[in-house]
């Protein structure tokens, strides 16, 4: 791949962001329809993203963010999609006349995964209220589906699942015995062997399937854990894989997104 004046910039933006498989994808994309870009990742501290996405509308650049910056950076568009000011989390952004744009492609493709596992309704316990958190509440509420909010912060839970509601979910925090059909895991435990597990699966006796939207080489522990208890369960690989294809039509209008090549560009990395 060759770097030239010319060639498109695009980046993932996060801390930790060292752990994101975007630039792998995307870059094998780009590659396939042989456009001049190149994507790179991008750490920064929150104090640091007004001053980067100024940077990044002022040359014509476009990404994605992860976490922790989702919120903060649907605070930074100038202007936003409809479903992205729902959610009240930007993961995708591009630019236009200089000015930068935003989405939410999590939704969309944290559903579809779901659908992959047969579970695309019922009672889900969901694990977080971050950015990818929010996304998974409105996608509750697409396919009306029952919300329980578990977070190690009482408050929290209870305020999340009052946005939730305001956003169409049916959402409660989680309260006292858990039987859940599905769990998502939507923090970043898991990122390390050593993280504690999101949610003990003997705590949800009846569970039936689980997305963990994290994704280590080999999966993440708990979905290993719960895979092994018989529970329908996948990491977060096909979900970056379908948020990522809805992305790059954002990112290039008019291509469609070579689905297949970031799939195996994405497992081909985590040596599966």
């Amino acid at each position: 791949m060759e770097v030239s004046a010319k060639t498109r910039l695009l980046a993932v933006i996060g801390d930790p962001v060292a752990h994101s498989l975007s630039p792998v994808m995307h870059n094998a994309a780009i590659r396939a329809l042989g456009l001049d870009a190149v994507y790179v990742a991008l750490g920064a501290p929150a104090a640091a993203l007004p001053a980067l996405f100024g940077a990044l509308a002022a040359v014509g650049a476009a990404g994605n963010v992860t976490v922790p910056h989702k919120e903060a950076a649907e605070r930074c568009l100038a202007r936003k999609t409809d479903l992205c000011a729902r959610v009240g989390a930007c993961n995708t952004f591009w630019t236009e006349h200089g000015a930068l744009v935003g989405d939410n492609t999590d939704v969309p493709g944290i559903v579809a995964c779901l659908k992959q596992l047969g579970a695309d309704g019922g009672r889900w316990i969901l694990v977080g209220t971050g950015g990818s958190a929010r996304a998974v509440a409105v996608a509750a509420a697409e396919v009306k589906a029952e919300l329980h909010v578990l977070s190690r912060d009482a408050a929290r839970a209870r305020d999340f699942a009052g946005w939730a509601r305001s956003r169409g979910a049916q959402a409660e925090p989680a309260r006292g015995a858990l039987e859940p059909d599905v769990a998502i895991n939507a923090t970043p435990l898991g990122l390390k062997e050593s993280d504690p597990l999101p949610l003990d699966p003997g705590r949800a006796p009846r569970l039936g399937a689980a997305l963990d939207l994290v994704y280590t080489p080999g999966s993440t522990r708990w979905v290993r854990m719960l895979r092994a208890a018989g529970v329908r369960a996948q990491d977060g690989r096909e979900v970056l894989v379908r948020q990522g294809a809805a992305a790059f039509a954002r990112f290039f209008p008019g291509h469609a997104a070579p689905l297949e090549v970031m799939r195996a560009a994405v497992h081909r990395a985590l040596g599966a």
